[in-house]
């Protein structure tokens, strides 16, 4: 249990240093006209917040700490 805390501890920190750096992008489709079964769709890359990267990076620097502290 010990050793599963600090590891994803570890990469909620990696994911939220990059979310906050503005590196995490993610594809969202967007249906852009319909015309009857017809449709047309723009594909935009968006950014995860940075306000919600860094509350996965202190999350994550909980987690550490939480496992090196816990004996086990």
């Amino acid at each position: 249990m010990r050793g599963a805390m600090i590891v994803i501890g570890v990469i909620l920190i990696i994911g939220g240093v990059a979310a906050f750096l503005g590196k995490l992008e993610y594809p969202h489709d967007k249906e852009v006209a319909r015309i009857g079964s017809i449709s047309a769709t723009v594909s935009q890359d968006k950014t995860v917040p940075q306000w919600a990267g860094g509350i996965a990076a202190l999350v994550g620097l909980g987690l550490v700490a939480a496992g090196a502290m816990r004996k086990s």
